[in-house]
């Protein structure tokens, strides 16, 4: 990788683009799909796959410039696929696999899901049951299983699946990733409706689903260092989203507060309460900029986990504190309603504050809960002790359940 590409002559391909495609009057697919062609999808990686081999540090200019002719956001249409399943494609997958899925998944043309949580294996993924095997002599694979609290997978055309390909060895050892067709024969998704009303999140069951040998993501036996690399990315995307300060319960809680305070409501208590959880915003900003960095390089390192748990924690209080600002007006919901978003991130986030609050309850449960995350960063990152584990170098099939 050269990475002689300058900040100015980027700039100059990102002009290019606005001027050949102003946003204003362009569809956002088309560009999106622009966008890829122009290298300015993800800049460190080969043109091929939608960069300019650039240094990645020149990314958050690409973004901020796009940001500010108010270009549409390929995170918006693709969640899944642009914060979890297109950088692990990006560090996993082959040349075959990447042309084929990149630039319809940057477009949010096909949209993503992530097939890894199981009834009976959501903390403990490895742990779980859905069997991958062999069809034959023809190389190629044949899904059963079923999986739980996948987010989008009623508009999803693709999904990344962790399956269970060898139950003679340890949990970690016998798990393969998979590149799964959602609309093939055998795959059934039903909606799981949350408390806020709506149901993003979908159980999803395979019933002789069959998967091209092409399809597997990296090696056979190799599906935990795939679901790794995802699973770092999540906690990095998951946590910037809630990390930043100047949107969410982080924004809404401020406008509230100065409101309480005209009308008399205020004190020294819910100042005081207000100017912490505003630092936790702005200290959970910093890191999503450092953990942004990190993965960038394809690294994504412990600044990820950290994110995910401070920003999932803070998002909860600061909705929490909300709501006890607004009294009991922030108790009313003006509409309550059984929905099913047909865009990945349709709207504009949660409508009022107490959706706002039930919804916060979510963040420190989906991508790993927060005593997970507790552990995981004391185990790997501080190194303490680590838990009692019972099934520790005990075959699969072996393991009591």
């Amino acid at each position: 990788m050269s990475q002689t590409m300058t900040a100015q002559g980027l700039t100059s391909i990102v002009d290019d683009l606005l001027a050949t495609h102003p946003p204003a009057a362009t569809d956002p697919r088309t560009f999106l799909g622009a966008r890829f062609d122009a290298g300015l999808a993800w800049v460190w990686v080969g043109r091929d796959d939608g960069g300019r081999d650039a240094d990645p540090a020149l990314q958050p200019l690409v973004e901020a410039r796009l940001a500010a002719a108010g270009a549409p956001a390929p995170f918006r249409y693709n969640p899944i696929g642009i914060g979890m399943t297109g950088p692990t494609l990006l560090s996993h997958g082959t040349a075959q696999q990447r042309t084929a899925y990149l630039r319809p998944l940057f477009t949010g043309e096909e949209v993503w899901s992530q097939l890894f949580s199981e009834p009976s294996a959501g903390s403990d993924v490895a742990g779980l049951a859905t069997r991958a095997r062999r069809d034959g002599a023809g190389g190629d694979w044949i899904i059963d299983g079923q999986k739980v609290w996948t987010s989008f997978a009623h508009l999803a055309r693709r999904g990344l699946l962790l399956a269970r390909t060898d139950p003679s060895v340890p949990k970690h050892a016998g798990l393969t990733a998979f590149v799964v067709d959602m609309a093939a024969p055998g795959v059934e998704v039903r909606p799981l409706r949350q408390m806020t009303g709506e149901a993003e999140f979908n159980e999803v069951f395979f019933t002789e689903v069959q998967v091209r040998d092409a399809d597997r993501l990296g090696a056979v036996g190799d599906g935990w260092r795939v679901a790794t690399t995802t699973l770092m990315n999540e906690r990095v995307s998951l946590g910037g989203a809630l990390g930043r300060g100047d949107s969410g319960p982080g924004a809404a809680l401020l406008a509230a507060y100065r409101e309480a305070t005209d009308r008399g409501d205020g004190n020294a208590v819910r100042r005081d309460e207000a100017v912490r959880l505003w630092i936790e915003a702005n200290v959970n900003a910093l890191t999503a900029a450092r953990a942004a960095a990190g993965g960038a390089r394809g690294r994504p390192g412990p600044e990820g986990s950290v994110l995910k748990l401070t920003g999932t924690e803070h998002s909860k209080r600061a909705a929490a504190y909300l709501l006890d600002l607004l009294g009991n007006a922030g108790a009313l919901i003006p509409e309550y309603r059984m929905a099913r978003p047909d865009l990945p991130l349709g709207g504009d986030g949660p409508r009022d504050a107490a959706q706002m609050f039930l919804r916060s309850r979510a963040n420190t449960i989906e991508g790993g809960t927060s005593q997970i995350l507790r552990n995981i960063l004391g185990e790997r990152v501080l190194g303490l002790p680590g838990d009692v584990r019972v099934d520790k170098g005990v075959p699969w099939r072996d393991v009591p359940r």
